[in-house]
Order: structure tokens, then C-alpha cells, then sequence
């Protein structure tokens, strides 16, 4: 399977099912039968359990990099069609305004693929710096 057609396929946004960090989990599986978010499906049902089990992890980089690396990912320095990274993403609005996370997403190109609350999608984001390839 392509990315192409991976981010084609009909995913539906649903809380520790297929949300952003799950969505980038789901190409890994397509890619390599390997599960990196085994693990969490299932255990979370909204915004704040999901922000639980990162504040719990030490945040996103230290969660990916965690479940990437249980499986064999390696941190690369620059990111190739395919490899997951985080980026920083508008994830809504809050009291204070517009609220912006570190999220995983797919190199795709110049862009970035990743899941939003209407669904996949490609757009240009800020790269954090920190990616992992493949295995």
C-alpha cells in the first residue's frame, strides 16, 4: 500500500481508536504488521485521557519515541516519504485561544499527513525536529 492510498482510505476520527497519534500508529501496522499503539487503543474516550496518558508518558516525543522504538524505529535527522514525525498542529480553541500540540504525522512529500477531527489530512506544518524511520 502507498501512503497515498493509506491517507485515502476512509478513517474516522474516534478516541483511542483512530485519533492523531493512533492514525500514524495505523500506517505503521499497514507498513509493517507491527503495532506500535497496541497498547493504548482502547484505554482512552476523550481529550483528557489522552492528555492523561501523555502527561503520564513525559509528553509525545517521549510516547512515540517509546512505542517507535519498542518495535525497532530508529530517530532519524531528516524525515523521508513515510516516516513518522511531530509536528506542531492547531488541535481547537480553548479559553486562552488557539490551541497548538505536538502531534505525530507522515512525511508525505514537502507535507505532512495526519488525522484531524474531520478526518485525514495533508497540509504544511512545523516540524519539531524529531522523527523516527521506519523499521
Amino acid at each position: 500500500m502507498t501512503l497515498e492510498e493509506y491517507i485515502r482510505l476512509p478513517h474516522r476520527w474516534q478516541w483511542g481508536l483512530c485519533d492523531c497519534t493512533l492514525f500514524a500508529a495505523d500506517w505503521v501496522v499497514a507498513m509493517t504488521g507491527k503495532d506500535p499503539g497496541a497498547d493504548l487503543r482502547g484505554t482512552y474516550f476523550d481529550a483528557e485521557g489522552a492528555e492523561a496518558i501523555l502527561q503520564a508518558a513525559g509528553g509525545a516525543e517521549r510516547l512515540v519515541g517509546a512505542q517507535l522504538g519498542a518495535i525497532g524505529f530508529q530517530r532519524v535527522q531528516g524525515p523521508r516519504d513515510g516516516d513518522i514525525a511531530l509536528v506542531r498542529a492547531m488541535t481547537g480553541f480553548d479559553a486562552g485561544g488557539v490551541a497548538v500540540k505536538d502531534i505525530p504525522a507522515i512525511r508525505f512529500g514537502p507535507l505532512w499527513a495526519l488525522m484531524s477531527a474531520r478526518g485525514p489530512m495533508v497540509k504544511s506544518l512545523e516540524w519539531t525536529g524529531v522523527a523516527w524511520r521506519i523499521a
